[in-house]
């Protein structure tokens, strides 16, 4: 199912770039390192899942929808890969793989050229595959709205140098614990529905601040950049716990073919605390993904990209994006499941 997902997404994708490119190429190429960012974002020369990197012109609305599929297979301790019996010889149960699917509900709103405001709705999905010390495997599922996110994205300088055109931005947010933190499922072990581990719940559970900045630079048929972001969690939540605190970093570099299609390499990287406090209800000497202390991790991961933009025809103004990542190091609080792939697509109408 996840496989035939994945070809699915990348067939809509390819036909969409297809109708694009083939209603807006023109033969004559912008010259990008002429533009402001206002117009670059008019020929949309920006990485589409950058979301909190984006400014607009003054007035202008966006709708963003996005899916992402993560996928994550097999146990890490450190950097060393930790086979299902090993870690059943210190739990009663073993994770073995995880898929969780998000779809993302987006609009932005620019007040001015320098100030754009954002709004985050989420629906998660969760799967998580077991296996018990008797050898029998099971599924846990949990769905539902996950966490709502307000933000604002703010120009504070912008400069020309002989490299071109660089914007500086401010990113300022808040999270909003829209999503559940007592999601429930039956466990064969347990004989009983019983509240799932922290990784199959929906949210934080708790008012969390974001903070962070962009730089972002053009030159001809060029575009770069890099983004830090930092997520910091209050007070515990109604079960016990806050969340550890998250660092994101992204780097990022684009190339523009011609006014509707680009392409993108980026390297996101991300330090990821563990769980302050505990929830009661949970056994840390069950499985691991209920021990507090075996949420941490720092990753690093390579990310292909590819965004197609309709400046003209029956598709004006709508716009494409596919992402497809793969973390190149992982040093996970383990036993924990190690990231293996996550697959982005990304829709967006500007007006």
């Amino acid at each position: 199912m996840y496989h035939q997902c994945i070809r699915q997404v990348f067939t809509v994708t390819l036909a969409t770039v297809y109708l694009m490119c083939a209603s807006s190429i023109r033969a004559d190429e912008e010259d990008f390192s002429k533009m402001d960012l206002v117009d670059l974002v008019e020929v949309n020369i920006y990485v589409a899942s950058v979301l909190f990197a984006h400014i607009h012109n003054e007035g202008e609305w966006m709708f963003d929808y996005s899916h992402v599929t993560m996928k994550m297979d097999g146990n890490l301790d450190g950097t060393r890969s930790v086979s299902a019996s090993e870690v059943l010889a210190s739990y009663r149960v073993t994770p073995l793989d995880m898929t969780m699917d998000m779809d993302m509900f987006m609009v932005m709103y620019a007040p001015s050229d320098e100030l754009t405001l954002m709004m985050m709705l989420q629906w998660v999905e969760k799967e998580m595959k077991h296996q018990t010390q008797m050898g029998t495997q099971f599924t846990t599922r949990s769905s539902g709205m996950g966490d709502t996110t307000l933000s604002a994205n703010y120009v504070v300088m912008k400069e020309n140098t002989d490299f071109g055109e660089q914007e500086y931005t401010l990113t300022v947010g808040i999270s909003l614990p829209t999503g559940s933190t007592d999601e429930e499922d039956f466990l064969p072990p347990m004989g009983n529905v019983t509240k799932l581990p922290y990784p199959m719940q929906l949210g934080s559970g708790t008012y969390d601040a974001i903070v962070g900045g962009a730089y972002l630079g053009f030159s001809d048929k060029w575009y770069w950049g890099a983004q830090g972001l930092a997520t910091i969690r209050s007070a515990e939540n109604d079960e016990g716990y806050r969340l550890g605190n998250r660092i994101d970093l992204k780097l990022w570099l684009t190339r523009a073919f011609n006014d509707s299609l680009s392409g993108y390499v980026r390297v996101d990287a991300h330090k990821q605390e563990n769980i302050k406090g505990a929830d009661p209800d949970l056994n840390p000497m069950m499985v691991p993904t209920a021990d507090p202390d075996l949420r941490a991790q720092k990753m690093l991961s390579l990310t292909f990209g590819v965004d197609a933009y309709a400046s003209k025809g029956m598709l004006e103004g709508h716009r494409v994006g596919l992402a497809v990542g793969k973390p190149i190091f992982q040093r996970l609080d383990g036993p924990q499941l190690e990231t293996d792939l996550t697959v982005r697509f990304d829709w967006q109408l500007v007006f």
